[in-house]
């Protein structure tokens, strides 16, 4: 993964990354009419790039092959994980990992001790790896009666979870 690039997004991103969002959700096995109740919820809109820390992963240049996306309400000490997608070809080569390790500087930076996110549950495995741990459930944005884990981080576990890697 030496080819890869990490950026902020940029507006003219918008059509790739609900793009890459959108291919990578559909690669966890969900049937099209599944991933059509999904394209709102997953559009990128200009006020994520523009008020949230996003990020975008490419090759050279190319189009985007993974994003990771932060929000932060004013004076909290807590952040939300937002987006975070792999190129459904790049899954399991330490891709979400870099763009996870960025966010994790980032709310570092911010001063934060906890981060949220209302996981996929086929991505909760990796976000368990990343040292988040499973605190409940939280309705769908996306489908109404459908429930995902939500999950929590907090700051110190993940370092001590990095460290043991």
């Amino acid at each position: 993964m030496s080819d890869i690039q990490i950026r902020k997004a940029k507006r003219d991103d918008k059509a790739a990354l609900t793009a890459l969002s959108l291919r990578s959700k559909k690669s966890n096995g969900y049937a099209d009419a599944f991933v059509q109740m999904c394209v709102e919820e997953l559009t990128v809109r200009d006020e994520w790039i523009l008020t949230h820390d996003f990020w975008v992963a490419e090759t050279e240049g190319t189009r985007p092959a993974g994003c990771i996306r932060l929000s932060v309400e004013e004076s909290s000490e807590s952040g939300e994980l937002e987006t975070c997608f792999v190129a459904p070809e790049l899954k399991g080569q330490g891709l979400g990992r870099m763009l996870f390790d960025v966010l994790l500087e980032r709310a570092r930076e911010l001063g934060l001790s906890r981060i949220g996110l209302d996981a996929d549950p086929f991505a909760e495995p990796f976000y368990a790896r990343m040292g988040f741990k499973t605190v409940g459930k939280s309705p769908s944005g996306s489908i109404p009666g459908r429930f995902i884990p939500r999950m929590e981080l907090e700051l110190q576990t993940a370092q001590d979870a990095r460290q043991a890697r």
